[in-house]
């Protein structure tokens, strides 16, 4: 897109948009673009739309963005109309924000570019982009706020990296390799200004991350574990005020404790929480927030082989903690504990959240309306309940109570991965990624199953929902 802000209508011919929260339509303001009566079937309902075609008069589209208590979904309503209604915008699309909030700008802004998103990259009989999809198509934002440029870019520019982790998430796990992963976080970091290292197969086995080198043990493609540091220029710190760390399973077929054939071709996604911390670091330094940040992505294959870990084996790990696996399925927590080790050992930062798209349990909780969180820190937990519900993004507590410390337990080894039982797994698994914690008084974890990759009325399959970015975005600028 190429992005125009105006104080008042531009003098060009175009389609015009105008936005309306629900029960709140100005049918004098559409009057004046339209010359249509108050007569009209359009109350502003979340996602609805009505074409006018004025005689003499620019085309006007009609949107309802639902009610004002729930701005934060106003995001959608744009994606929606642009996505489906495209074709009507002609040569040039005019959005007059004026009569709404001035924080509505970045909502359009990530809408109109979240519409930009096509998942099939690998049809071989796509058409040039043309029309709303190319490059240059103009768009012009009217809005009389002095911030009204810098907040629509900010829309556009959370938009652009929610595209970028979707196509990360919805990439086939041929192209999208441990390796793959590292190579897009360097160029991220290259482009936007935060610094990446690489741990590949043997530097891993130097550091003694030996949870992520057995979970890629049956891979002909090697684990990486993937760190980056975003520091804004001027910042004394020398400790990072928050540690991200993300589960990187670019294809999980279970192991030998091998999934069912059914939705195995979903599992592309168990990346989601990778794709989640990388976008997050993208932001922070797109955005110029003033926050020491450093991520850890535990990038691995869970693949079935001769040399794969078995049920009934004990591994170690970077903390020096053994390990006793009992489900191969539940190796997502094996390379978290691995990356939640280094960072508090090797960063020491003031705060720790990881995310992953861990259990099947979480979902059976939550459907997909949020995420599980679970942390030892009250204040913590609240800030990022209050930074999720603020941009839809919500997740909503469960207990760690030292009851559950039962099903971790091993009468081999330190620790087990899974408790066997057919309840409270999203919390077991917590219980897992704490001990490798080393008990840092500020840790939250994440369990985004259920809500970062799901049904989707942009796509006919399910796909990747662009999850975790902007919670954590909101997150930050909250404790920074």
């Amino acid at each position: 897109m190429n992005i125009n802000i105006h104080k008042s209508s531009p003098k060009k011919k175009g389609c015009i948009l105008l936005p309306f929260f629900e029960d709140e339509v100005d049918h004098q303001l559409i009057a004046t673009h339209a010359g249509e009566s108050s007569e009209l079937d359009f109350n502003g309902g979340f996602k609805q739309k009505l074409t006018l075609y004025p005689v003499a008069r620019n085309k006007v589209l009609l949107l309802g963005l639902g009610k004002r208590n729930k701005s934060n979904q106003a995001a959608d309503a744009f994606r929606n109309l642009a996505f489906k209604k495209h074709k009507r915008f002609g040569d040039r699309l005019i959005v007059l924000m004026d009569h709404l909030p001035e924080d509505l700008l970045i909502e359009a802004g990530i809408g109109l570019q979240m519409a930009q998103y096509k998942i099939g990259a690998y049809k071989t009989d796509q058409d040039k982009a043309s029309g709303f999809f190319a490059a240059k198509y103009p768009v012009h934002v009217v809005h009389t706020s002095k911030d009204a440029t810098s907040l629509f870019e900010e829309g556009v520019a959370i938009g652009e990296t929610r595209n970028q982790m979707m196509r990360l998430v919805d990439m086939p796990a041929d192209r999208k390799t441990p390796a793959y992963l590292g190579k897009y976080a360097q160029q991220s970091g290259k482009k936007h200004g935060f610094k990446v290292k690489i741990h590949n197969k043997s530097a891993l086995k130097k550091l003694g991350c030996e949870a992520i080198l057995a979970v890629g043990r049956g891979s002909e493609q090697p684990p990486v574990m993937i760190e980056m540091e975003y520091k804004p220029k001027g910042l004394k710190s020398k400790k990072p005020k928050l540690g991200l760390a993300g589960k990187g399973i670019t294809f999980d077929t279970g192991g030998l404790s091998i999934k069912g054939s059914n939705n195995m071709h979903y599992m592309k996604s168990d990346m989601g929480g990778a794709a989640a911390v990388i976008g997050a670091m993208e932001l922070a330094s797109k955005l110029k927030l003033n926050i020491h940040v450093v991520g850890i992505v535990c990038a691995s294959e869970n693949s079935v082989d001769a040399l794969s870990i078995r049920p009934g084996d004990i591994i170690g790990s970077y903390s020096g903690k053994s390990i006793e696996i009992i489900d191969t399925d539940a190796e997502g927590r094996l390379v978290l504990a691995d990356g939640l080790a280094y960072l508090k050992k090797k960063h020491q930062p003031e705060i720790m959240v990881d995310l992953a798209t861990l259990t099947g349990s979480c979902v059976r909780t939550f459907g997909y309306a949020c995420g599980g969180l679970f942390s030892n820190d009250d204040d913590l937990a609240n800030r990022l309940m209050k930074a999720g519900q603020k941009v839809r993004e919500r997740v909503w507590r469960l207990p760690i109570w030292d009851d559950y410390s039962g099903d971790i337990h091993s009468d081999v080894a330190d620790v087990r991965n899974f408790s066997g039982k057919p309840i409270n797994g999203a919390i077991a698994a917590a219980k897992f990624l704490e001990v490798f914690t080393n008990e840092h008084p500020s840790w939250a974890h994440l369990d985004i199953a259920g809500v970062a990759f799901g049904s989707s009325e942009y796509t006919k399959m399910k796909a990747a929902t662009g999850y975790g970015p902007r919670l954590l975005l909101n997150f930050m600028r909250s404790i920074s």
